[in-house]
């Protein structure tokens, strides 16, 4: 009997070789996307300010920490500085979206609201010029964002916020809050927008910790529980220095499943001016 090679054999040949194929498609998606990655780490790295203004009397710091899974990157941001008039401005805010556009967007962002607030002390100004600005530079990203202006004199600290989440307090005689300021839409949704002003005074020896919403909400914790959470840490170690509040509020992201990345910057103030006399 002529027995024949039947053709499941070349079938199974013709298999192999798909198969090769899509893993090397799958191989060279993978090393673009590890490339992008890396790219938007070293955007997020330059980007960020290297180091933060000190004053007499005031200490800040500040952490950033990717996604867990270290793919989502370029979203978060902080920045501090000093203002023509000597005063300290303070940004924190989140990116729609990451990998490289979202961290290109953030420097954006950085560099606008910066050159803003040389020439505009209020801070519900500078998020609305900044929020017109890159409007006007059609990007198709937006981003929710805090800004403050603390007279380091005086100790009175302005604040707005376009879309971001709350910040918490605590001072050194056992009070301690969430921030319950009003505020407007995210940057980059809609033209003229006005964001409310609140003013406080760090009167009193204390810590105002301001963060995104990777340290406080995932899988694991809601907002609510999350900003609870961190602010029962932030009055537990208010005698702390800034550098470890900021580290003990970053590693507190772990319980919300960080999935996000996230940002968290500290302002940590002693006594307040002495009064006249």
């Amino acid at each position: 009997m002529n027995r024949r090679r039947t053709p499941r054999s070349a079938s199974a040949e013709d298999l192999l070789s798909t198969l090769q194929h899509l893993t090397a498609r799958a191989r060279e998606e993978v090393e673009l996307h590890q490339a992008r990655v890396e790219l938007a780490q070293a955007l997020q790295r330059k980007m960020l300010p290297a180091t933060l203004p000190v004053f007499p009397g005031l200490q800040t710091a500040a952490r950033y920490a990717p996604a867990r899974d270290g793919l989502d990157i370029g979203g978060d941001w902080y920045d501090g500085f000093v203002l023509p008039d000597g005063s300290l401005g303070l940004a924190i805010g989140d990116v729609q979206g990451h990998d490289v556009e979202a961290a290109s967007f953030m420097g954006q962002i950085r560099i606008a609201m910066r050159a803003i607030a040389s020439s505009a002390a209020d801070p519900g100004e500078v998020l609305g010029r900044t929020n017109d600005l890159i409007l006007s530079m059609d990007f198709p990203l937006f981003a929710t964002c805090s800004f403050l202006r603390l007279d380091p004199r005086t100790r009175e600290l302005w604040s707005a916020r376009a879309g971001h989440v709350a910040s918490v307090w605590a001072t050194a005689d056992g009070r301690s809050g969430v921030t319950a300021d009003a505020g407007g839409l995210p940057l980059g949704i809609e033209m003229r927008q006005h964001y409310p002003v609140t003013r406080r005074e760090l009167d009193l020896p204390g810590a105002f910790v301001l963060l995104t919403d990777g340290v406080i909400e995932g899988p694991s914790l809601t907002i609510d529980a999350g900003l609870e959470r961190i602010r029962r840490l932030v009055s537990t170690h208010v005698g702390a220095d800034a550098e470890e509040l900021a580290d003990r509020v970053l590693q507190a992201a772990v319980f919300t499943g960080h999935e996000d990345d996230a940002a968290v910057l500290v302002l940590c103030h002693g006594d307040g001016p002495p009064g006249p006399g």
